[in-house]
């Protein structure tokens, strides 16, 4: 067996799991799940009839680099969204089975096992970040989130001797579970330490569209564009974004995203993918390019946020230190006033009003002399808003029993 495969924590959901393990939850109130981040607003009939009217597809093999209808959608959508030059769909963007998927395998591709490289992460992270480095033969190194900086990292603080080593550095924006998105001087100097020592950026744009402001966050591209790195000899070079249909038109089933930016990169990952059978459904394709051509959708799909998110965050400010995110359909508490760990917290709301919430902890490790996700909790907002509501009372209702 892979001896790389001992390093791997269980997934944050196997640990809560575990925590709620001969707990039983308050039978006098409905379950309501706000653990985990898989949307649950209704998948638009126009997607859903696109995959139906392509189904005959299914009796062909796809290509693993996508059909150029696909692929000539997704740069347009890229070009209208970040007001970018247009891609080249045939170098510069690949199609991918989600953005986990790719992810995990961009890894295996940028990072030589043998030279004792480290993948820079954010601490909270999106796990698969970690185990990507580990099975790619590489260590994780990670950087906490700041509360102070919105939750950014302090990308300044890494010493020139880790750099060195660096292959691959993780980012999310915005971000999971902060919702924190990075500032042009954030890409500007990230892009900078990218070219002083020659590692690439993997920068997960999964939740870019559901924001609670009226500017939409900037992107990893739009950055580079604006900083001229769009129309140099060797565009956006070292820079790979990733972005998915999952959230921004509630498809999570689908499995559908891309990956794109620098064309030297993508070939060596086309390569690697040609061999791993990353291959979409040509009815997931076709259905694929109905979603990225269609804007209306999610314009409605985020007004359901911003309302929910609207309704419940004043709710949960009243108990305990929560505040609006940029962006993303999470909320990162802060329960410390309550007298209770995260896990704790998280334990007992289940046990007493059946509410589940994803302890902090869980979502992070300790990395220089912090957990930066002890005593937070993530709170997924994705299921309908009335539900949400019901679940933000319970929680009011359990954080006033604890301090009376």
């Amino acid at each position: 067996m892979n001896p790389l495969l001992s390093k791997l924590q269980p997934y944050p959901f196997e640990k809560l799991r575990q925590l709620f393990a001969g707990v039983s939850a308050n039978a006098a109130y409905k379950p309501i799940s706000l653990g985990m981040g898989e949307p649950k607003h209704p998948t638009p009939a126009f997607i859903e009839q696109a995959l139906i009217d392509n189904i005959n597809g299914l009796a062909s093999y796809p290509t693993t680099i996508g059909t150029p209808a696909l692929r000539e959608a997704i740069a347009g959508w890229l070009q209208r969204r970040y007001q970018i030059p247009a891609l080249d769909a045939a170098t510069q963007i690949l199609p991918v089975n989600g953005s986990r998927e790719a992810l995990f395998a961009l890894a295996q591709t940028v990072i030589d096992p043998a030279a004792g490289s480290l993948v820079i992460s954010p601490n909270p992270f999106y796990q698969i970040y970690e185990g990507a480095a580990y099975l790619a033969g590489a260590e994780p190194y990670f950087v906490n989130s700041d509360p102070v900086r919105n939750f950014g990292c302090d990308y300044d603080s890494v010493p020139a001797s880790v750099w060195e080593k660096v292959k691959l550095l993780f980012l999310c924006s915005p971000g999971n579970p902060t919702g924190a998105v990075l500032t042009l001087t954030d890409w500007e100097n990230l892009f900078a330490l990218s070219e002083r020592y020659d590692f690439v950026i993997a920068a997960d744009e999964c939740y870019s569209e559901i924001y609670h402001g009226d500017t939409p966050p900037l992107g990893a591209m739009q950055a580079a564009h604006m900083l001229g790195l769009s129309s140099v000899e060797r565009p956006y070079a070292r820079l790979v974004v990733f972005s998915s249909l999952s959230k921004r038109s509630n498809v999570p089933g689908m499995r559908s995203g891309f990956v794109a930016g620098d064309a030297e990169v993508l070939k060596k990952f086309l390569l690697y993918r040609t061999y791993h059978g990353g291959a979409m459904s040509p009815a997931v394709q076709a259905a694929s390019v109905a979603a990225w051509n269609d804007e209306t959708h999610v314009e409605d799909n985020r007004a359901q946020y911003r309302a929910k998110f609207d309704a419940i965050t004043p709710l949960l400010q009243t108990v305990m230190d929560v505040a609006l995110p940029d962006a993303g359909f999470y909320l990162w508490a802060d329960v410390s006033r309550t007298g209770l760990s995260d896990t704790e917290f998280a334990q007992r709301l289940y046990a007493e009003y059946n509410v589940t919430v994803l302890p902090g902890s869980y979502l992070a490790r300790d990395a220089h002399g912090i957990n930066p996700g002890r005593n937070r909790i993530r709170m997924a907002l994705v299921a309908e808003t009335a539900e949400g509501l019901e679940a933000a009372q319970r929680i009011v209702k359990f954080c006033q029993q604890l301090s009376a």
